[in-house]
């Protein structure tokens, strides 16, 4: 899609491109370009330095510290993170609870987290699943029982993405049995260095340690750390998930992707051939070429209708269904196009430092990790079965 910008916006799609351009450490940014693993650090750096020049949250409400711009700047410059290989921004604090703190926390809450999440201090991880509730969530087991001004919680949490490296966790946690079970969830914010808690590596298929089970142990969490009221936490829960939901889209870095993919496709074979160079495999790039584009326009759709304050419907579960499906699909071209190439899984190749090589042979070892990782993108966030179960009610009235 060939978005037509007015002379403001492409002096600030320059001035983006620009910045970012220079203050993007180019060691993270190699690590990025090549797929090997990003440390905390690097994640970290990359933050502070948008915080540092106020960019880092341009959603957020201009007093909480946001940007002044528009839906459509908004939509520039993540087109120019993705096309930069910037490392991803963590949505745990940025988008994902910190919407819920600002509709639903009180003051203190506002005043004291919001600050550190935007600064980095606090790294934030997600408490929803349990080894018995995944996207039957409602079913979940962890307890949280009130005792003086505190509440004392025991249970697990399971999938938690990057929690090793977290300092705070929102859970949805039981206070109540009675009634539906979702009349009984509220909406907990954790100290992840609270005595009783212990986090547990969960290995991927790719090999990697991204994921993890959380376990509490009678873990004292101060009532003042409750987001709204006792047993209306799964209200805010459907909150936040529209914000998971439509960040999971990617529609920037699947573009991002396809351009690597078709570099990767018109690089010399043996016997002078090129792969971009065969009939079907163009046809394979132009068909996801136009599913993608078809969800950018859902996608500015979706910022339009936030933007304006109406509400929004049913758009959040289509970016999360199609955005991982395209997601896949590209991952699985990207190992086409490099063939033998990426059948090997080479665990060192995924350490800075290993090859410079961004579209030849030696691009290949982290093709496998990362389609391997694919796989989970159309079940976390709500498995897109659950998604087809949402617009087929809230669509089609079935």
């Amino acid at each position: 899609m060939e978005l037509k910008l007015s002379p403001a916006d492409a002096a600030f799609q320059s001035e983006v491109r620009g910045f970012i351009r220079a203050a993007l450490p180019g060691d993270i940014k190699a690590k990025v370009e090549l797929g090997q693993h990003l440390e905390k650090d690097d994640y970290v750096r990359w933050h502070k330095i948008l915080f540092a020049k106020g960019w880092v949250a341009p959603a957020w409400p201009v007093e909480y510290g946001g940007a002044k711009w528009t839906p459509l700047q908004r939509h520039l410059f993540e087109e120019e993170l993705a096309i930069a290989a910037t490392p991803r921004l963590m949505p745990f604090g940025l988008a994902m609870v910190a919407p819920v703190i600002m509709a639903f926390g009180d003051a203190a809450q506002i005043k004291h987290f919001l600050p550190r999440i935007l600064s980095c201090e606090d790294w934030w991880c997600q408490g929803y699943s349990e080894p018995g509730a995944g996207s039957d969530l409602a079913s979940l087991t962890t307890k949280a029982v009130a005792e003086g001004d505190d509440y004392i919680v025991s249970g697990t949490k399971t999938w938690t993405t990057l929690a090793q490296y977290a300092d705070m966790i929102f859970c949805l946690v039981r206070t109540s049995s009675e009634g539906k079970p979702q009349q009984g969830i509220t909406f907990l914010m954790i100290d992840m260095h609270s005595p009783g808690i212990t986090v547990r590596p969960i290995r991927t298929l790719d090999g990697g340690y991204e994921i993890n089970d959380v376990f509490f142990d009678e873990v004292r969490v101060p009532q003042t750390n409750r987001v709204g009221e006792e047993n209306k936490g799964w209200t805010y829960a459907k909150y936040l998930l529209q914000h998971e939901r439509s960040g999971t889209a990617g529609v920037a870095n699947s573009k991002a992707q396809i351009n690597r993919l078709k570099k990767i496709a018109a690089r010399e074979r043996a016997g002078g051939r090129f792969l971009i160079d065969d009939p079907d495999f163009r046809r394979q790039i132009a068909e996801v070429e136009i599913e993608l584009q078809a969800l950018e326009y859902t996608d500015l759709r979706y910022v339009m209708t936030a933007a304006s304050g109406q509400p929004v419907g049913a758009e959040t579960s289509m970016l999360k269904l199609r955005g991982t499906e395209i997601q896949q699909r590209i991952s699985e071209l990207l190992m086409q196009a490099m063939g033998p190439y990426a059948l090997p899984y080479l665990p060192e190749a995924m350490e800075y430092g290993w090859n410079e090589d961004p579209v030849g042979p030696a691009v290949a070892p982290p093709l496998a990790p990362a389609y391997f990782n694919k796989r989970k993108t159309s079940i976390y966030g709500g498995s897109n079965e659950i998604q087809r179960d949402i617009l087929a009610k809230m669509v089609l009235g079935l």
